[in-house]
């Protein structure tokens, strides 16, 4: 890109010339942002919201400035006004780490853990595993793109086996679609018969769910493609909010869960109408005739409604079981905004939505309840955002768990519990039990009772097993215990912490920030396909925010020996000289401003592992010069190379570079530069964000998704609006939602304040654009 040199002032350099004013480099854009206005401190600001097309203010629009942040702009030269030498490398030598190295996770002591399992096989976003009746011997696993494969159920099995292929027929291009479910027969062993639900694209691109029976004529080796027989088709009016779980009844019928079919506050209201199929329970008699009976005691099969309807009133119901013992139906239903939800579902039961969302009213303060059903149980935003539901733990290896309703989250990766017989409305509250680095896109009961983990983004399945005692210490309370600062000055790194600096910043509401890299001694780094550095086990990142020269927050991501990923916030004293570990979030006024420590949860939502967990730390972030300790300018990939913590997988001069926001790049360069660091993490393919946005700079704005799109989320009350609006910051979601702190804002966690030059440089963008580009 036309770029100019990007350099930087390491905040080692600072220290050693004891300079007055810190130049605020090294964010650790791995560090989790904060969360939204009002996340615990019911603080509710009202930010410059003014309309993006009457343009920025008069000094924003002349000038150019680029986003507040400390590693905007350039540095040209030294204290003394003598330009700063380009050398090779920044660094001779690779610095000794011995201390700042991840240590185990901190222990929950709640009885439970995670352990991978079957750890040579790695499938492509498994959406579901389970076991055929009576087999225990083989394991099944479905896998969105519309395959499902199987393996035999020992310690450590080599490989598995296709089983069935159909990804022809299933759409899975949309983050919602694909192939979402299995259910066996009760009778297959002797019939053969299985039912899976995937998504399909009929003749001129209209969405369904289609419900089909398929059939094996060898035991379950194999299943025939030719078998199927369509038993229900739905309409999609949007590519989400499908449900798409299935599971057979101990009365022998299938039931069928059924999402509203997507758009803001379920904007038909399928979910109330019964004469809409749409977020839906459905119970068909799949054996009493072809394609399907009516069971005689469905609510509405004398009339008033569809007949297949079993239950009523979910959004976007995303995995949901029968407890093996009671029969009692326990189901996750994803939330819009505000709370994941817990139900115990039962024949005839509404469950709410769209009316309420978990126990709050949605249209309004006040709503009429009557007739509706209560979750459960429901969590917030605050500790996850797309619930998966679990079982209730039938088996003997956990005792900790029997009993226990076990669900989870598929943004945070968290696991809960809640008693088995909690009822709803009951007041019972989800205990945590694991907080993990997962994709949680289902839980998976075997024959025998035990629970596996589905982790949809790395692709393995993973064992709930008793907690074993822990070898070592207490994780450090203090940020001086971590061994990632100087012992005796926490405000200096450790020796073995490497400085670096980004392109493209993450908006951070104007705060300073420092940040570093700590790699364990003896091992390397590499990139994967998409550029995203791989760091080895026991890696830290470091990043410190500073507000008016005052440290806050320092936030510690780590890579744990296990392989999973986790934020840690320390919060700094008033005198400056440590920082104590927070267990929780929390919102605290900073000079003037309120400041929020996010949670460990909330860190994980941006932190994801769609994601590659780490955030900033990838090639195009790096490949730019930085001005290390000496006065040293050099570009941060080739000394990273030339010290050997890094591999690169080609020549510098070939390798990506986002635009600095101050260069001489194109707007368009800067934007999506802009959108790759503060929104991609989300917006991507699977990724958490909704929609089907893909902000990733290497998606050419013709596949992006966004160039003249509807909005599918609502439109913020301008009509015509689209999600970028060729030549009109105005009628652009992407803009408008960058000008707001309220429901609607972009990004949702990571700031409670307007970014001016950020949003100036979208609209500039956008307003430059004459047309949307060709997809070729």
């Amino acid at each position: 890109m036309a770029d100019g040199p990007m350099l930087r002032r390491p905040p080692v350099l600072v220290l050693l010339c004891i300079l007055a004013v810190a130049t605020g480099l090294l964010l650790s854009p791995m560090a989790c942002p904060g969360a939204p206005g009002g996340g615990g401190g019911g603080v509710d600001e009202t930010p410059d919201g003014s309309p993006p097309d009457t343009g920025p203010q008069a000094d924003e629009d002349a000038g150019g400035n680029p986003p507040q942040d400390s590693d905007a702009g350039l540095d040209a030269g030294s204290d003394s006004g003598v330009p700063i030498p380009t050398v090779p490398y920044g660094l001779d030598v690779r610095p000794a780490n011995p201390t700042c190295v991840a240590p185990a996770r901190p222990p929950e002591a709640t009885g439970v853990a995670l352990q991978r399992a079957f750890p040579k096989l790695t499938f492509t976003q498994p959406l579901l595993a389970l076991q055929a009746p009576g087999d225990n011997s083989r394991v099944y696993v479905v896998e969105k793109e519309g395959r499902i494969r199987v393996f035999a159920n020992e310690a450590d099995p080599a490989s598995s086996s296709l089983v069935l292929d159909i990804s022809a027929r299933v759409n899975s291009v949309h983050d919602e679609t694909g192939l979402l479910s299995l259910a066996f027969h009760p009778r297959f062993a002797s019939n053969g018969e299985v039912f899976l639900f995937y998504s399909h694209e009929e003749s001129g691109g209209q969405l369904y769910s289609y419900i089909s029976r398929f059939r094996s004529t060898d035991g379950g080796a194999t299943l025939d493609p030719r078998s199927e027989e369509l038993v229900l088709k739905v309409e999609k009016p949007y590519s989400y909010h499908n449900g798409g779980n299935m599971a057979f009844g101990r009365d022998g019928y299938l039931y069928i869960g059924l999402g509203d079919g997507g758009g803001r506050l379920d904007p038909n209201h399928t979910s109330q109408d019964p004469q809409q199929l749409l977020g839906k329970m459905l119970r068909l008699d799949v054996d009493g005739a072809r394609p399907y009976a009516i069971p005689a005691s469905n609510p509405f099969a004398k009339g008033g409604g569809k007949k297949e309807i079993y239950a009523l009133g979910f959004r976007n119901p995303w995995r949901w079981s029968f407890d093996r013992r009671t029969g009692a139906l326990w189901l996750g239903d994803v939330g819009e905004k505000r709370f994941e939800e817990i139900n115990r579902v039962v024949l005839g039961g509404n469950y709410g939505w769209s009316v309420l969302e978990g126990t709050a009213c949605v249209r309004g303060p006040t709503c009429n309840t009557q007739g509706l059903t209560p979750p459960v149980a429901v969590y917030g935003r605050d500790e996850g955002v797309s619930v998966t539901g679990g079982y209730v733990y039938r088996g003997t290896s956990v005792p900790a768990l029997v009993g226990q309703y076990v669900f989870g989250d598929f943004g945070t990766g968290r696991i809960w519990t809640l008693p088995g017989d909690a009822t709803p409305g009951g007041g019972a509250k989800p205990k945590n039990v694991l907080s993990t680095s997962l994709n949680i896109s289902s839980f998976a009961e075997l024959n025998d009772g035990e629970l596996l983990v589905v982790d949809f983004g790395g692709g393995g399945l993973h064992r709930l097993v008793p907690e074993k005692a822990t070898p070592g210490g207490s994780f450090p309370a203090l940020l001086s215990a971590t061994g990632c600062v100087d012992a005796k000055d926490a405000t200096k790194p450790s020796g073995g912490l490497i400085p670096y600096a980004v392109n493209a910043p993450l908006w951070s509401d104007s705060a300073d920030k420092e940040r570093f890299l700590a790699v364990p001694d003896g091992k390397t780094v590499t990139a994967d396909a998409d550029g995203v550095l791989e760091l080895p086990p026991g890696s830290v990142s470091v990043k410190t925010f500073l507000i008016q020269g005052r440290r806050v927050e320092t936030r510690l991501f780590m890579h744990h020996p296990d392989g999973s990923w986790a934020g840690y916030s320390y919060e700094w004293n008033d005198a400056g000289t440590d920082a104590v570990l927070l267990t929780t979030g929390k919102v605290k006024q900073v000079a003037g401003r309120m400041w929020t420590f996010p949670s460990r949860a909330e860190c994980m939502q941006c932190h994801n592992a769609t994601a590659g967990h780490v955030l900033g730390l990838e090639l195009a972030q790096l490949n730019g010069d930085f001005v290390y300790p000496g006065d040293r300018r050099a570009n941060q990939l080739v000394t990273l190379e030339h010290i050997g913590v890094l591999t690169l997988p080609g020549a510098v001069e070939t390798l990506p570079r986002l635009a600095t926001y101050d260069g001489a790049a194109s707007p368009e360069e800067k934007a999506r530069s802009y959108l790759h660091a503060n929104c991609a993490m989300c917006h991507r393919p699977s990724g958490l964000g909704r929609g089907t946005a893909d902000l990733r700079i290497s998606t050419p704005l013709a596949r992006a998704g966004i160039c003249d799109a509807p909005p599918e989320l609502g439109d913020m009350g301008v009509p015509g609006a689209r999600l970028v609006s060729p030549g009109h910051p105005g009628s652009s979601l992407v803009s408008l939602r960058m000008h707001v702190r309220d429901g609607f804002q972009m990004p949702p966690l990571a700031t409670r304040e307007v970014d001016p030059g950020g949003t100036a440089l979208v609209d500039a963008w956008i307003a430059s654009l004459a047309r949307c580009p060709e997809s070729h």
